[in-house]
């Protein structure tokens, strides 16, 4: 149970919802830019003929897209990654602030003034 209590001190420290919110702000519209890119090649090349122009010989933009869907996934992890290392801070501080809350409850349960 002591595990569980811990988790609740940290959930509630200030730092903890920055975390999360920051988190969400930017895991949400990153997963649906990754998800709508993703989907639209074969989405445009099912149902349009948007990708059938030729951009160097037989190379047309069907290709390109398709090349482009690796680049934009590792630009989207070092994004993610970057951002995860500034989130760091958060969490540093998060467990500060839940070791903080648990030492002033250890001596204000203790009863004795000193």
């Amino acid at each position: 149970m002591e595990k569980h209590e811990e988790w609740v001190r940290v959930e509630r420290t200030s730092a903890f919802r920055e975390l999360t919110q920051k988190r969400k702000a930017f895991i949400i519209p990153a997963t649906i830019f990754f998800l709508v890119f993703y989907f639209g090649l074969p989405f445009l090349t099912a149902f349009t003929t948007v990708l059938d122009v030729n951009v160097i010989g037989a190379i047309n933009l069907a290709y390109v897209y398709a090349f482009a869907q690796f680049a934009m996934t590792w630009i989207l992890m070092h994004i993610y990654v970057s951002r995860a290392n500034r989130w760091d801070d958060l969490v540093d501080q998060a467990r500060h602030e839940a070791t903080e809350g648990d030492e002033a409850g250890r001596t204000s349960g203790t009863g004795g003034s000193e």
